[in-house]
């Protein structure tokens, strides 16, 4: 089969090639997938270049990059049903903490990490469920339902972010957004009540007003490090802190006492040691949300095989509306 691979840290281009690698055989419990679209995400290139904190060699001779696709299961190992074949499926963890993943023509996965995709949902779409959709849809509702409550989302022009603008507001939340300039008229469409400059000077201000000073009840943050003097500020008593990236600042200083006497409670997420329980609520809910039409993402940015190297850029430079796809 035909693959992308990477044997040393490095540039995108200087590191990543196509490979001709033997296709894999499905053993107990697994699928074999032919893939169509790969989704390229910031933690696929962070891995490749080797920005990784702590990480400080290659953990296989020979890597396939990323973690989600979507493709047709083809084949099934044994005590797999073989109904299975023929479906149209998205992946989970394709590339975690093994070395071949969804940048080739065929992978193999344990079954439940190969999701049947509903009826009306495209394999683009399936392609970036699992990191963007599934962080957003469990920062969003890792609390419980949203309904009547405010929430508070930074970055609501990113990848995470746009999701989870869309899936608060299907569940039923008075939505707030912060991301920057360019960004602002699409967010609001995108369900928005309210959107905020987040380099404003008087973003606190301005998000208390937006909440006639009550605070906000739920916020999902991008960048912890940089927004969490902000988020002390303008949470409500016994809010609630989905954090998952801290990139700005993976160092940052809390000033405990605001917290303490707010008694917010920050909950930390890692898609992808995420539980089995909730990773099955996340999975079921972000399900029935597509199949309510309630999200719509930009066109994808798509990239050949070839241009693999150009897809890594693209998600290290930033700047470019849509998700990241290589098409197989």
């Amino acid at each position: 089969m035909k693959a992308v691979t990477w044997r040393a840290f490095g540039a995108a281009r200087d590191v990543l090639n196509i490979e001709e690698l033997e296709t894999p055989t499905p053993s107990k419990s697994e699928v074999l997938v032919r893939l169509a679209c790969s989704g390229v995400n910031p933690s696929d290139a962070k891995a490749r270049s080797g920005t990784r904190p702590g990480v400080t060699k290659p953990p296989f001779d020979v890597i396939v990059p990323h973690s989600d696709g979507a493709g047709v299961i083809e084949a099934v190992g044994e005590g797999v049903d073989a109904a299975r074949i023929g479906q149209r499926v998205w992946i989970w963890n394709g590339q975690w903490q093994r070395a071949k993943g969804t940048c080739a023509e065929y992978i193999c996965l344990p079954e439940a990490q190969v999701i049947e995709l509903p009826q009306k949902v495209s394999l683009e779409t399936g392609a970036v469920l699992g990191i963007p959709g599934l962080t957003a849809c469990h920062c969003v509702f890792a609390n419980g339902e949203v309904a009547g409550k405010t929430i508070l989302i930074s970055g609501g022009g990113g990848s995470v972010g746009f999701w989870a603008v869309q899936l608060a507001k299907w569940g039923g939340a008075t939505v707030l957004a912060t991301c920057g300039k360019r960004d602002v008229a699409r967010v609001r469409a995108a369900g928005a009540d309210d959107v905020f400059l987040y380099d404003s000077d008087s973003l606190s201000d301005d998000i208390l007003r937006a909440t006639n000073g009550n605070g906000v009840d739920h916020a999902v943050e991008v960048e912890f490090g940089e927004n969490i003097e902000l988020l002390a500020n303008v949470m409500a008593s016994n809010g609630y802190i989905s954090a998952y990236g801290s990139a700005k600042r993976m160092q940052p200083e809390v000033s405990f006492g605001p917290i303490l006497f707010k008694a917010l409670t920050v909950d930390v997420t890692l898609i992808y040691i995420l539980p089995k329980a909730q990773r099955a609520a996340a999975i079921e809910r972000l399900h029935a949300a597509l199949i309510d039409g309630a999200v719509n993402l930009p066109k994808p940015n798509f990239f050949s095989m070839e241009d693999a190297g150009a897809a890594h850029e693209c998600v290290e430079i930033g700047g470019r509306v849509g998700s990241v796809l290589i098409q197989i």
